[in-house]
């Protein structure tokens, strides 16, 4: 029998973030096409080999699970990263993939807080040409007139370009041959992006090397309801597991309940009390103030650049 060709997927994830990892793994695979086999790689820090056993029951016949613990890897550049709020050291593990993965030349790199509702292989299949990455604009971007002014006035990127990082179809040979890891080394030594950090980064690095995908692949809870999306994803603190009437909260419920983690996750919503809310509040301001205060910087990025 011929062997089926593979498809490298990446995924960030520390130890809190196991359960929902779970669930959108189980969207993925119950959506996937079976003539392709998936290779699930989660990039960590910090995650117990016992947690990891947790996953085994989505291995398969078509779909392995690797963890790769990139500590040490994270230990080239942590001095230099820049991390706020809700941030973790896991937001920057995509910047590796290039680098310690040589074997493929292509990938797909998803968020945690994503549902898969449509065939994951027909994204993995986008024709990149040279483009670096095949990206969504940012929907939570593009709908705050701050950020907006931000991408544009810090970052030289109109908010329109200005695409989300949590699903990536990943050009690593392309990556590689443009040495995207030492642009990344030398701009994170030269300037510090602060808003959306490593996807600022990327979103730099990559200008005018993007090919554009259809909303339908990188869906956030904003907005209309009434089309049918192939990929939400929860971005930010819209989160089903933290309230309730979220946009799409449907989809996330329907594989949270067939996962061992169901129990965990409906607790988290059921004491995500309104101190943690009002702390979310809080959060999203002070990301609007600073958004629109390093937008207003005299030796922004995109002013030095001019």
């Amino acid at each position: 029998m011929a062997q089926k060709p593979i498809i490298p997927i990446f995924y960030a994830a520390d130890g809190n973030y196991l359960p929902y990892l779970a669930v959108s793994l189980n969207s993925l695979q119950e959506n996937a096409s079976k003539d392709y086999h998936y290779e699930i790689y989660v990039l960590h820090a910090d995650v117990s080999e016992e947690a990891q056993h947790g996953l085994d029951e989505y291995v398969s016949e078509n779909f392995s699970i690797r963890f790769l613990n990139i500590a040490e890897k994270l230990e080239e550049v942590k001095d230099a990263l820049s991390l706020r709020d809700y941030y973790t050291g896991a937001t920057y593990y995509r910047i590796f993939i290039a680098s310690m993965f040589p074997q493929f030349d292509k990938a797909l790199y998803l968020d945690s807080d994503i549902i898969v509702l449509g065939d994951i292989s027909e994204l993995y299949n986008t024709e990149l040409g040279n483009n670096l990455v095949g990206a969504v604009p940012d929907g939570a971007v593009g709908a705050v007139p701050e950020f907006r002014l931000y991408t544009k006035e810090a970052l030289g990127i109109d908010a329109d370009k200005y695409f989300n990082a949590g699903v990536l179809v990943m050009n690593l040979k392309q990556f590689r041959e443009e040495d995207f890891y030492g642009g990344f080394c030398a701009l994170l030594k030269a300037y510090k992006f602060t808003v959306a950090q490593d996807q600022d980064y990327l979103n730099v690095l990559c200008k005018d090397k993007v090919a554009y995908l259809g909303e339908e692949w990188n869906r956030m809870p904003i907005g209309g309801d009434g089309d049918t999306p192939k990929l939400i994803h929860y971005n930010l603190t819209m989160k089903p597991w933290h309230y309730e009437g979220t946009l799409f909260e449907e989809h996330f419920w329907k594989f949270a309940r067939r996962s061992q983690f169901y129990e965990r996750i409906r607790g988290e919503l059921l004491h995500y009390d309104q101190a943690k809310k009002d702390r979310d509040a809080e959060c999203e301001k002070g990301l609007i103030a600073l958004a629109v205060a390093e937008a207003q910087r005299e030796d922004s990025y995109a002013k030095r650049i001019k």
